[in-house]
């Protein structure tokens, strides 16, 4: 597609979800908060620079665009969410390796808690309730968050406190939960509550405000007028949802156009020997600014010339390349010069990727003195070019350390992650 086919659709200045298309087959799901302003920021001349050569590629092979109005922010961050699960279109691959997206949860008790954990969390098993409904995950940890909150304040909820203790807790103290922890919320009516709110993460907002209405009607006719007029408050807080979400979640909106920062990663290699022997190398991950140590790989080189870097480095950027399950970097880093840089460059433009190369140089201390690439992008993220790079260097030297120390009590173990 070009911004002249896009030129011809009437996208709304509004909240939504888009698609773009290659015939049947969906490429790529995203929300926006003007799906006016967003899609057409796919057509700028800096695409490639601020959200990467992978959505370039999306972009060139889309033949067609639809889109899904929502009457808030709010409902776009979870239609999203339910959609990508859905579709699990080609070119969302960071939502395809979502283990440190936040999920909502609501759990299986008597007055269940309504909760955000990480997918990675439920995996693992570590929590210690039984999940009952479980929604997302949500590509924007931060925004569901937010959104939860903006939740809250229409469908008060039990989150952590315990029930019936008798004493009220912090948020029962400002009109956040029901009551849960003095009894003053019977079971039923709990879950007519929890009920609301599955429904709302289903995205059938029209039906439970249908079924609001006629329990309100049935409370008005019965004259419980407190009952009724609440209901009424619910119904209205969910029907200016959207008016609600621009004062709330404000920082959600105004980074919307630069969404591509908090989904950006980056992947950092370095090599660690002694003399040649015992070299290893390793892989360092950065995803929303953070380091992300589940994503962190190491590798065992057993190459006779152990200590020729460049040939370490190249190995182990290959045999990272061999694994197109682990969601591919908006940049890489590497430890040293330009021929450092170069030589990763090499690999990865010879299997077709094209993915922006940095390196940073250091000094007789080994402390960061320059950063070499694209100026534009070692300027914008500097920070997290160190970061990273510090990171796989004191990776690369715990690996090897740990290596050598098992040979030298006569272990053969290779901690080696990858299998390969």
């Amino acid at each position: 597609m070009n911004s002249q086919e896009i030129t011809k659709i009437k996208l709304p200045n509004g909240p939504g979800v888009y698609f773009f298309k290659q015939g049947s087959d969906i490429l790529y799901i995203g929300r926006a908060t003007s799906l006016k302003d967003r899609v057409r920021s796919y057509f700028g001349l800096d695409l490639s620079a601020t959200r990467g050569q992978l959505l370039v590629d999306m972009v060139s092979l889309a033949d067609s665009l639809s889109f899904s109005v929502t009457d808030s922010v709010l409902e776009a961050i979870i239609l999203e969410a339910s959609l990508i699960k859905k579709h699990q279109p080609k070119y969302n691959t960071k939502e395809k390796d979502n283990k440190s997206f936040n999920c909502v949860v609501i759990t299986k008790e008597d007055f269940p808690r309504v909760l955000v954990v990480r997918k990675r969390e439920l995996e693992q098993k570590t929590s210690d309730f039984t999940i009952k409904y479980i929604f997302g995950p949500f590509p924007q940890g931060s925004s569901i968050v937010e959104g939860l909150r903006i939740i809250r304040k229409i469908f008060t909820f039990r989150d952590r406190c315990a029930p019936l203790v008798g004493k009220p807790c912090f948020n029962a103290q400002i009109g956040l939960c029901p009551g849960v922890c003095t009894g003053d919320v019977s079971v039923k009516d709990y879950a007519k509550i929890i009920n609301r709110i599955k429904l709302f993460f289903e995205g059938k907002k029209a039906i439970l405000i249908r079924k609001m209405e006629k329990e309100m009607q049935e409370y008005a006719k019965k004259q419980e007028f407190e009952k009724a007029g609440e209901l009424k408050r619910q119904i209205f807080a969910l029907t200016h949802i959207q008016d609600v979400a621009l004062i709330k979640t404000r920082e959600i909106m105004e980074s919307e156009v630069g969404e591509n920062e908090s989904m950006f990663r980056i992947e950092a290699y370095d090599i660690a020997h002694l003399s040649g022997k015992n070299t290893v190398g390793v892989m360092t991950v950065l995803e929303n600014r953070l380091p992300e140590k589940s994503q962190y790989r190491k590798f065992k080189i057993n190459r006779e010339d152990g200590a020729n870097d460049i040939a370490n480095l190249r190995e182990i950027i290959e045999r990272r390349l061999t694994h197109p399950e682990w969601t591919f970097p908006q940049m890489i880093v590497t430890d040293g010069n330009e021929v450092q840089r170069r030589a990763v460059e090499e690999v990865i433009n010879k299997a077709n990727i094209f993915i922006p190369v940095v390196s940073v140089t250091k000094d007789e201390r080994h402390r960061a003195r320059s950063i070499i690439g694209n100026a534009e992008m070692v300027e914008k993220y500097k920070k997290e070019i160190l970061l990273v790079n510090s990171e796989a260097h004191r990776f690369a030297i715990g690996y090897h350390r740990v290596l050598r120390g098992n040979i030298f009590k006569g272990g053969e173990n290779d901690i080696n992650r990858n299998g390969k």
